[in-house]
C-alpha cells in the first residue's frame, strides 16, 4: 500500500492524497473474482498509516471480516507523484517498509490457490526470495515487474532502469506483466525478449500499451496478438480524470479473470475494458463499483 500525494493530475485543482499502487489493484480483483473466492492480502504496511490503511481493506468485499495487512514498525511507503502528460508522470518514493524473505513468505502460502505479485515499490522481495516462492508455490503465480524497472535516487527520485537478471525474475512466475516501456529497456526485439522469458518457465508474457490495449506472447512456437482498447462512447481517453493505476487495473483484472477460468484474450479484453474504465474515476476509493458499471461515491 502506498499512500499518494498527486499534482498536475487536474492543473485547476491543489495536490490530492489518497491510496495508490496495490489499492487499485485490490480494486480491480474485487471487482472481478468470482464470488466463491477470497482475497488473502500478503501486504506490509507501516504503523503510520496501519489504521487508515486496513480501513481500506475492509470495504473490499472478497476478503474475510478478519482480514488485515501486516503492520511493521517502519513508515509507510510514500509517494508524491507529477504528472506531465497523461502517460508521462514523475515519482519520489520515501518511506521504509522491509521487504519480504522466504521464511515469512513460506507459511503464508503455503493453503493460497493462486498468487498475484505486483511489484508497487520494487523491492518487496529480491531475486533469491523470488526463486524460493517459485520452487515452494507450485501452483498459479501472476506478476505485475513494473517497479522492479526503477531504480531509487537517494532523494528518493524513481528513474528508469533495465531489470538485472531479467530472464531469472521471468522465471519466477507463469504470467509476466510488462508495459511497452518496460520491455523496450530490455532490447529492440519484444518477440526475442518474449522467447526468452518463456524459455525461462513463463507461460505468457502480457505487455500494456496504454489507449492502444495490450500484446500477449505465449506457446512454443510463440503466438502473439495485439489485443486493442475497447471502443467506448464517450471514448475513455479523450475524457481522462485520473491515468493513475490503469496498469494495475489491468493485472488485477487479468489475473481474476484467468482464475476464474477466462481464456487469456478474453481476460486480457476484460483487463483493457477495466484499464479504459479506471481513468474515469479518481483514486481507488469506491473504484470496485465504478469498475463494475455501477454508481461510486465521488
Amino acid at each position: 500500500m502506498v499512500w499518494d500525494t498527486i499534482y498536475g493530475r487536474d492543473p485547476a485543482q491543489p495536490a490530492v492524497q489518497e491510496w495508490g499502487g496495490i489499492s487499485y489493484a485490490l480494486a480491480a480483483l474485487d471487482a472481478t473474482l468470482p464470488d466463491d473466492w477470497q482475497i488473502a492480502p500478503l501486504i506490509k504496511v507501516g504503523r503510520d498509516l496501519a489504521a487508515k490503511a486496513n480501513e481500506f481493506l475492509r470495504a473490499i468485499r472478497h476478503t474475510p471480516n478478519t482480514a488485515r495487512f501486516i503492520e511493521v514498525p517502519e513508515p509507510n511507503n510514500r509517494v508524491t507523484l507529477r504528472y506531465e502528460s497523461t502517460e508521462r508522470r514523475c515519482e519520489r518514493m520515501t518511506g521504509g517498509v522491509p521487504p519480504w524473505t522466504w521464511a515469512e513468505l513460506g507459511p503464508l502460502v503455503r493453503d493460497l490457490d493462486a498468487l498475484y505479485v505486483n511489484f508497487i515499490s520494487g523491492f518487496e522481495m529480491n531475486l533469491e526470495t523470488a526463486q524460493l516462492l517459485r520452487r515452494g508455490f507450485p501452483r498459479t503465480i501472476y506478476a505485475d515487474l513494473h517497479s522492479l524497472f526503477m531504480g531509487k535516487e537517494p532523494n528518493g527520485l524513481r528513474v528508469p532502469r533495465t531489470l538485472p537478471q531479467a530472464p531469472a525474475w521471468f522465471g519466477c512466475f507463469d504470467v509476466v506483466q510488462l508495459n511497452e516501456d518496460e520491455i523496450q529497456q530490455l532490447g529492440p526485439d519484444p518477440l526475442a525478449i518474449a522467447a526468452d522469458a518463456l524459455r525461462q518457465g513463463c507461460r505468457t508474457l502480457c505487455v500494456t500499451l496504454g489507449k492502444r490495449g495490450a500484446a500477449y506472447f505465449t506457446g512454443n512456437p510463440i503466438r502473439t496478438e495485439l489485443i486493442p482498447a475497447p471502443v467506448m462512447h464517450p471514448p475513455a481517453f479523450d475524457h481522462v480524470i485520473d491515468p493513475t493505476g490503469c496498469g494495475d487495473v489491468f493485472g488485477g483484472a487479468v489475473a481474476a479473470a484467468l482464475l476464474g477460468g477466462a481464456g487469456l484474450e478474453d481476460a486480457i479484453r476484460l483487463g483493457n475494458l477495466l484499464g479504459a474504465r479506471n481513468v474515469s474515476h479518481r483514486g481507488a476509493s469506491g473504484l470496485r463499483d465504478h469498475l463494475m458499471g455501477k454508481l461510486s461515491p465521488a
